[in-house]
């Protein structure tokens, strides 16, 4: 029987991640994958995990295998607020809601606010996880520039006076996939420009605990509380398959997002939730997080330090101060599509930038590199290999 008949109209604006089908190909044998946005095992604290799960069983009993709240598992979001205290954001436990990863987070969002046809605000480039979230609500994208301090203010200001933009979304810190960070005379800029059209910000922020240099700068939300859906995951500090995200929202928009979860999972896994509360709580995150920083720092060094060492004239990269990602720029009518082909024959692989731009043709000549998942040595190996591949295409 064919069954596409029965396709929901909204299926015509949903397609496979690009990212994960190319991740497909990372999986061939010998493949080096500079490509996926994936914490290293050795960063997940597996014997805190075996501590952590008799903690929960011994504390909890049968409550932490229950159907829970839908806004999250109490404990957790009690210490959640005081995790973001420490980023100087002031929540309630109350006003906290756990999801399924920030992903789920950003799915209730765009199901909550974008109706066919709304236009929603993002960088260029953007996070492509986002807007395969948003994309099925069938929204207009509105590009906003960016340069290597992130989203340029003015370009936000042009944006929201020239249209009803239903929300602007960002990565403010270690951004996905560039891995800019918005300075923080920049980011109070942005804070005066949303409050003063009283416009709506998503602050998505996955990466701000990964840094490795230079001082932590406060998130947007800590400038328009009133204007920010602050959202972050444990994924990268704890255990991405925990699915452990969270979000601080206005109280009006809160009321939804709850509703939409109720439809979709009714909560969150307590036992993941209760495991996430005790990591936190019990000390074990700011413990555990320098080893993940110590994990990560040599690595984006040994990048960065071969990049400069092999790749050619014509090239320019970000240096970001945490974070996953390295953004390579090549010059104008490069094709680094071609290139990752060539690249792949080659075993090593990458993402083509062009794919988080939501304007088609734009970002043809960059690149997407990640450092979490492969060992120094490596890593200058594989970027020594990139070299050879873009300066023989230039060549041709």
């Amino acid at each position: 029987m064919d069954f596409k008949h029965l396709l929901a109209d909204r299926t015509n604006q949903m397609g496979v991640n690009v990212i994960r089908e190319i991740l497909k190909v990372v999986a061939q044998p010998g493949m080096v994958s500079l490509a996926g946005g994936i914490p290293a095992p050795q960063s997940f604290p597996m014997e805190i995990i075996r501590e952590l799960t008799g903690i929960v069983i011994e504390k909890y009993a049968s409550g932490a295998f229950q159907y829970g709240p839908t806004e999250g598992f109490w404990p957790l979001r009690e210490v959640l607020a005081d995790y973001l205290g420490d980023k100087e954001i002031k929540a309630d436990p109350g006003d906290i809601i756990v999801a399924s990863g920030s992903q789920g987070v950003l799915d209730a969002v765009g199901k909550v606010l974008i109706s066919r046809g709304d236009m929603v605000a993002v960088e260029a480039p953007t996070y492509l996880g986002a807007l395969q979230a948003f994309t099925p609500y069938e929204p207009e994208y509105v590009r906003m520039d960016t340069d290597d301090d992130g989203l340029i203010p003015g370009s936000l200001e042009d944006v929201l006076t020239s249209g009803k933009i239903k929300f602007v979304y960002l990565v403010p810190t270690f951004q996905n996939p560039t891995g800019r960070t918005i300075p923080a005379e920049r980011r109070r800029q942005i804070a005066a420009i949303i409050t003063r059209h009283n416009a709506l910000l998503v602050e998505d922020d996955p990466y701000g605990a990964l840094r490795y240099r230079g001082r932590d700068i406060p998130p947007i939300k800590t400038l328009a509380p009133d204007n920010v859906i602050y959202v972050s995951t444990l994924s990268k500090v704890f255990a991405p398959g925990l699915r452990i995200g969270f979000c601080l929202a206005p109280a009006q928009i809160r009321k939804w997002l709850v509703i939409v979860k109720q439809g979709i999972d009714l909560h969150t896994s307590t036992f993941n939730q209760a495991l996430a509360a005790e990591y936190i709580g019990a000390g074990f995150l700011a413990s555990h997080l320098p080893n993940i920083i110590d994990l990560y720092r040599p690595k984006q060094e040994a990048m960065l330090s071969a990049l400069d060492a092999y790749f050619p004239k014509g090239f320019k990269w970000s240096r970001p101060e945490g974070g996953m990602f390295l953004w390579v720029e090549g010059p104008p009518g490069f094709d680094m599509e071609q290139a990752y082909w060539q690249a792949v024959k080659r075993k090593v692989a990458f993402v083509p930038g062009k794919y988080f731009f939501t304007t088609r043709q734009e970002g043809l000549e960059t690149m997407r590199l990640n450092y979490t998942m492969t060992d120094e040595e490596t890593i200058r190996a594989s970027i020594k290999t990139l070299s050879e591949v873009i300066r023989g295409q230039e060549r041709h």
